[in-house]
């Protein structure tokens, strides 16, 4: 049986400003797009029977520069969609709705978590059967992807808010024993190497 590999898409100015972003479509920064490349070497060489990226072009340049060739896109692995909190932080949002939690409240003028964790159960039917025939890979977005992991597990989808994801980080579904579990969770990709050390002339 193979496994889920979940690949949430590297830095953009967005998150790096902690800016709620689904629909608005940036591109990485200079420092995702090196995340990204790293995030190759954590997939191992896996050979992958289904390659499904959200049409974001943050996911599709991070599934690019990590080596993944993309089967098809799938907006059900879109970003939730933030809706009058688009572009803004959640420390603005608290400053007007102190109480506000995505994970209970969703977003005015978007998604509720139930209809978040719809779409996502619509990836999760499509792609179970697949896992039969070898490893599925996912390239998405930090809440969507914490939604889906809840939902593999059985979990509702409030529970992603228990479940942390960084931005190029590679996470492992599966199975043990016949049931389904998180194998890995937000495994970062390792930083680059530091150049050697210039050494002094001797004179």
């Amino acid at each position: 049986m193979g496994e889920i590999v979940l690949v949430r898409h590297g830095e953009t100015a967005w998150s790096l400003g902690r800016r709620h972003t689904s629909y608005t479509d940036l591109e990485l920064t200079t420092d995702g797009e090196r995340q990204a490349r790293a995030v190759g070497g954590l997939l191992g060489g896996r050979r992958f029977v289904r390659v499904l990226s959200s049409p974001r072009r943050r996911a599709l340049r991070t599934a690019e520069l990590a080596g993944l060739a993309v089967t098809a896109t799938d907006p059900d692995l879109a970003e939730w969609n933030y809706g009058e909190y688009e572009g803004v932080t959640t420390a603005e949002i608290h400053a007007d709705r102190p109480a506000w939690n995505l994970w209970t409240d969703g977003c005015p003028g978007g998604e509720s978590p139930a209809e978040v964790g719809e779409r996502l159960d619509r990836v999760l039917a499509r792609v179970a059967p697949l896992l039969e025939r070898g490893d599925v890979a996912l390239v998405g977005h930090g809440h969507a992807l914490r939604v889906l992991g809840a939902r593999w597990v059985g979990l509702p989808p409030a529970a992603g808010g228990l479940l942390r994801l960084d931005t190029a980080t590679v996470s492992l579904l599966g199975h043990e024993h016949g049931r389904r579990v998180i194998g890995r969770w937000n495994q970062p990709a390792p930083p680059p190497a530091d150049p050697a050390p210039e050494l002094s002339a001797r004179h």
